[in-house]
């Protein structure tokens, strides 16, 4: 096993990479900005090193100051969570480079799969449903039209090489499609260099449906599916397992071939393979080329520790587990918990928190990096932690998440922990009547 890994990220996944590493009985090192020179990942890592000031392109997309930090502590591998440089194929290159373990898939595979029209082509040549749209990237707004008008209004502009709602459009009709156009591309290069876009259908009601999987050298599994269709400008905020709107044929056929593309393209790690569901089919919508801000509800649900996994098939090439090892009971909630304010748009709300109670119980979990006194900055994103509950079915689910919400104090800066409230006791959510749309319609303040 490795002796040391550098944990190449903050926050509360940086914390949840650090313990698995802990439990394999390897060393940790902590990379930090000058403003998280006091967080709970600097705090209990083996060693931390300083790699720039808050701006992330001088430290946490750092590539040079990176590898400083792993020359200088003489880590073996590293680990790059989510966000940040996880699924940047220049970084996994260089790494492996360097004689460095990626924990992670290959650069080739980041590339093919972190391209969604790329990803699109081998999804569709594997026997997974591709969503209408445009083959390839569009190259200007006569070539928009009549993709446009083929496959009929609304429709979407997404970002190729990107993710999170950026460089993403809603075009409703022919009259607002040169604005949104130009909008896509100007977006697309302002966050991801790439101003190249691609057009699909736009589905009306849909949920969004993703499978987690493991996968090594000797085989590929599943760890079942994902609900994440309590969602505000394409960002999750509720995720649960299994997906109440699943009937078991669809599931099954759903899970099967997603383990079929997969393997066959070779894959090493864990990842995420996500849908569009709609009038009782799915559509491939993108491959996570790694550990997702939501994995925890995945492990509360099949008792499978994703990150130790990652590590253990970065170090062995193979997957210790075998599909008959893998068994969901129940049903699993998470509630991602971010310093914002929803009553003003959520608008982010940094500062120091004075207080802070986290709850606990039976079948009860919180990921986070807070602590009474810690700063929460402005410079990056607003999640502070994750609140996973699980109950025998569904309603208990819903029950005890309510329960450790009303548990839970968080003073000195606003949070969405009221919304969750509200979002939980709602009738719609209660009944699974809800789409990726629904909490843009829902007026809770």
């Amino acid at each position: 096993m490795f002796k040391k890994v550098l944990i190449a990220n903050r926050g509360e996944i940086a914390v949840r990479i650090i313990r698995a590493c802990k439990e394999w009985g390897i060393g940790t090192v902590a990379i930090h900005s000058d403003v998280d020179s006091d967080s709970m990942h600097v705090r209990l890592a083996d060693e931390s090193v300083c790699i720039g000031s808050h701006q992330p392109q001088n430290s946490y997309l750092n590539i040079p100051a990176i590898m400083s930090a792993v020359d200088v502590t003489g880590a073996e591998a590293i680990h790059p969570g989510y966000g940040f440089l996880s699924e940047n194929y220049k970084f996994a290159d260089v790494i492996q480079k360097h004689g460095i373990k990626f924990i992670g898939p290959s650069a080739e595979i980041i590339k093919k799969m972190g391209d969604k029209i790329e990803a699109k082509k081998i999804a569709k040549q594997y026997g997974l449903p591709v969503i209408e749209g445009s083959d390839g990237g569009v190259k200007n707004v006569s070539e928009a039209k009549s993709i446009c008008k083929k496959i009929g209004y609304p429709v979407l502009i997404k970002a190729s090489g990107g993710g999170g709602g950026k460089g993403m459009k809603i075009v409703e009709s022919e009259n607002k499609l040169d604005e949104l156009f130009s909008m896509a591309r100007l977006e697309a290069k302002k966050y991801f260099g790439n101003d190249e876009v691609y057009i699909e259908k736009y589905f009306m009601r849909p949920r969004h449906i993703e499978v987690q999987v493991l996968s090594g050298k000797n085989r590929t599994v599943h760890l079942h599916e994902r609900d994440c269709s309590v969602q505000r400008k394409h960002q999750k905020l509720i995720e649960e397992t299994p997906s109440p709107v699943l009937d078991e044929k669809t599931r099954t056929d759903l899970l099967n071939k997603t383990v079929k593309m997969v393997e066959s393209i070779g894959y090493e790690g864990a990842g995420t393979v996500e849908y569009i569901y709609e009038n009782g089919k799915f559509y491939f919508l993108e491959m996570n080329t790694r550990v997702q801000v939501e994995h925890p509800v995945t492990e509360v649900q099949t008792g499978i520790d994703i990150v130790k996994e990652q590590i253990w098939i970065a170090h062995s090439g193979n997957t210790a587990l075998k599909q008959g090892d893998i068994s969901a009971r129940g049903h699993s909630i998470e509630c991602r918990i971010n310093a914002e304010d929803p009553s003003k748009n959520f608008q982010p709300s940094p500062g120091v928190i004075s207080v802070c109670h986290q709850p606990s119980g039976f079948r009860t979990r919180v990921d986070g990096s807070i602590f009474q006194g810690c700063k929460i900055t402005p410079y990056y994103d607003s999640l502070i932690c994750k609140l996973i509950c699980k109950g025998r079915n569904r309603t208990e689910a819903i029950q005890r998440t309510m329960r450790s919400l009303n548990e839970f104090v968080i003073d000195g800066i606003v949070t969405t922990i009221d919304l969750h409230k509200k979002i939980l006791s709602h009738e719609k959510f209660i009944s699974s009547e809800f789409d990726t749309n629904w909490l843009g319609k829902e007026k809770f303040y």
